[in-house]
């Protein structure tokens, strides 16, 4: 009785039924996917393992169920004859920053990596938090699936960053020699080549995160300053954020703690989860300039059910993550017959700038370029960062006749 009691309440809830529908559609609407499997073709061809990002997401994609096996579909993406589709693990970011929430990922990323071999991919994506799962390497999932190509994506991912970061600065104004600009996440892969290109290209630069050992080694590597807090990092023109970490996440306090007097903060977040999250984004949007970094566009990418699939993923027709844009664009050079066994042997867990020389060729072929600015999905209206909604909302707070009124107040009292 109370197996069928807690099957009523999981299964008549909303946000459970609305899921199971999104997927069941999801599956018949995918008609390339039903003729490959009519002729005996493999049904993917890259799979996204990731785990979701929070307990929103988790809402969104499962309600109240929970998968036996800890693994479901997600998202299908198409380009160019490439399948390609996200294999979502039942674990939010927050669940591995524990010891068994780890663990449980694991087994549910080698069970899912199976999955998606036993139907054909010859690509897996270590996807958003699960990058980190199996160390630089990924030598144990090398050896469990050594016919498979794994890729963190995070080669794609920079070379997106890098150039959508100086196109931001230049639109914002912010030239080199004058201004300053803080680096969350200094010392990881994206951070730390994010470090070499503003430096490259003359910039001031700070870096911050909690790990004092990593933050000395950057400091003294790149010669910039470093801090662990943003109440020690002082005022900055712009935020580059590599880290989704909680220890160095900006909220309404930071901001204020770290935006130049008079001026809005350019914020460019590549993080996955968002460094800045939204819900801290609409307290303190007036004094902020954000923009979504590391994602890719193409006229030829299609989402099976359109809006209503690419809008779970919080972003618009035709975008799609860097890394996600990775994957597909090695799936999609692995089937041809020139460059594929190439590019295979190629170690697509480590990123440099040969990698990232490899990953630039195959973006043209599948038409992957930068996406107009976006902030969560929506378009980014102005860089400029001079400020001057408090003004004018000062002024709308007393127009004319109320100072008249006050004055005359004053006068008589």
């Amino acid at each position: 009785m109370s197996r069928l009691l807690r099957f009523l309440v999981i299964w008549t809830h909303w946000n459970t039924l609305g899921a199971a529908i999104w997927r069941f559609f999801l599956a018949i609407t995918d008609w390339r996917t039903i003729i490959r499997r009519i002729r005996g073709q493999p049904v993917v061809d890259v799979i996204f393992v990731s785990n979701m990002r929070d307990r929103t997401d988790r809402r969104r994609y499962l309600g109240f169920w929970h998968p036996k096996q800890g693994h479901f579909n997600g998202p299908r993406y198409w380009i160019n004859g490439v399948a390609g589709r996200t294999r979502a693990l039942d674990i939010v970011t927050e669940d591995l920053t524990t010891k068994d929430g780890r663990r449980k990922a694991k087994k549910y990323f080698i069970e899912a990596t199976q999955w998606a071999q036993d139907r054909g991919a010859k690509v897996i994506l270590l996807a958003a938090s699960t990058k980190s799962l199996f160390g630089e390497n990924a030598t144990q999932l090398k050896k469990l699936f050594p016919k498979l190509v794994f890729t963190i994506g995070d080669n794609g991912t920079f070379l997106l960053l890098k150039k959508e970061t100086i196109r931001a600065l230049e639109m914002a104004n912010l030239k080199p020699g004058y201004c300053r600009i803080g680096i969350p996440g200094s010392y990881g892969f994206l951070g730390e080549m994010m470090i070499q290109t503003l430096r490259e290209k003359g910039y001031d630069i700070i870096g911050a995160g909690p790990n004092i050992s990593a933050l000395e080694r950057i400091g003294r590597e790149y010669k910039i300053d470093t801090c662990q807090t943003f109440t020690e990092m002082g005022e900055v023109d712009a935020i580059v954020a590599c880290t989704h970490s909680e220890k160095i996440c900006l909220n309404k306090e930071n901001i204020e703690l770290i935006r130049k007097s008079g001026k809005k903060l350019l914020v460019i977040d590549v993080a996955e989860p968002s460094n800045f999250r939204y819900q801290e984004y609409q307290k303190c949007k007036d004094v902020v300039v954000r923009q979504d970094a590391g994602n890719a566009y193409s006229s030829n990418l299609e989402c099976v059910l359109g809006p209503i699939s690419y809008r779970r993923f919080r972003l618009r027709k035709g975008v799609t993550f860097g890394c996600f844009a990775e994957a597909l664009s090695i799936a999609s050079k692995i089937k041809q017959t020139k460059g594929g066994e190439n590019i295979k042997k190629i170690d697509w867990m480590r990123v440099n700038e040969e990698n990232m020389t490899v990953i630039s060729e195959v973006f043209k072929q599948d038409g992957f370029t930068l996406p107009s600015p976006r902030c969560f999905g929506r378009r980014v209206k102005s860089f400029d960062l001079n400020l001057r909604l408090k003004e004018n909302s000062k002024r709308s707070k007393h127009p004319q006749w109320k100072m008249i009124f006050d004055q005359v107040k004053r006068i008589i009292l």
